[in-house]
């Protein structure tokens, strides 16, 4: 049996009620049917609907325990049909866009449910970015009053890090929100995305100290009779397409405070653009929102 479902018709037929989202759970958390957190042991008891007793140990512990799905009031069917929608749809989905989908009649809770669903986009042990990299902040928010350099101004401050493939394009991306462009920022922003030894290409700001950050370091400068190139051409196409995804998906309704989750959300579709199966994202994103917590 495929380890996901291709079409939506699949998607009922396999999860048509809860025991057949618990087992998928199951297999998709353990590899096999149980595998006790706590000692390993691969032989338990169950005891009540998505619970087991371990033989081992004698501990109680369910498929959900310590997941994203853990104490929801959300049917598993309904989180499963929820998160086919987010990667289904090419450009992703509203809040107002998923509650109606799922005929949710409160769009918070179609909200809450996409927060969470986000949450698990990001693996905490990805690689890090590595080969030719260019890096460059942006901005992101309302226009600023007047041009001060890299003062914010009230916008977001964001670190935005992609890979050179030369003739094949742009690789994979990360995005990160900084307080600022200050060399003690920049420098926690680029060892979390890229991996050291790799060759950093910037414009000519003076707090990229990269050499001392165990990169090599290529420098970009503007010439004076070509002040109109683009030292960072990369970024600037991929800040493009994320203010347009923003504008587009979410009409530009982004609180300030979920930014980066947008962030995060953006950065997995846009590394998974070339992937032609639905289904296998629906199961990579349910591999990683299995080890989210609530």
């Amino acid at each position: 049996m495929l380890e996901y479902p291709e079409t939506i018709q699949q998607l009922f037929s396999r999860f048509a009620n809860e025991k057949d989202c618990l087992r998928y759970l199951s297999n998709v958390r353990w590899g096999r049917p149980f595998r006790c957190p706590s000692c390993a042991h691969t032989l338990a008891w169950p005891i009540r609907r998505g619970y087991f007793r371990c033989k081992g140990c004698r501990s109680d512990t369910s498929v959900t325990q310590g997941t994203i799905f853990a104490h929801s009031h959300i049917p598993l069917k309904l989180w499963f049909l929820a998160i086919w929608y987010v990667v289904s749809q090419k450009h992703g989905i509203s809040a107002l866009g998923l509650s109606r989908a799922l005929g949710i009649r409160r769009q918070k809770t179609g909200w809450q449910l996409l927060q969470k669903i986000r949450r698990g986009m990001i693996r905490p042990d990805r690689d890090r970015l590595s080969g030719l990299v260019e890096v460059d902040e942006i901005l992101i928010g309302r226009k600023r009053r007047k041009f001060e350099g890299r003062s914010p101004q009230g916008k977001t401050l964001v670190l935005v890090a992609a890979e050179d493939k030369g003739k094949q394009g742009i690789g994979r991306i990360r995005m990160q929100i900084i307080p600022n462009a200050t060399a003690g920022s920049l420098r926690a922003a680029v060892i979390a995305m890229v991996e050291p030894g790799s060759i950093v290409r910037t414009d000519g700001w003076t707090s990229y100290r990269l050499q001392q950050w165990g990169y090599r370091h290529r420098l970009i400068k503007r010439s004076l009779p070509n002040l109109d190139d683009d030292p960072t051409p990369l970024i600037h196409r991929v800040s493009s397409l994320l203010k347009r995804w923003l504008l587009g998906t979410h009409q530009g309704g982004i609180q300030k405070a979920h930014l980066q989750e947008y962030l995060d959300e953006f950065v997995f579709r846009f590394n998974r653009r070339t992937s032609r199966s639905r289904g296998k994202l629906f199961y990579r994103l349910m591999q990683n929102l299995v080890n989210v917590s609530n």
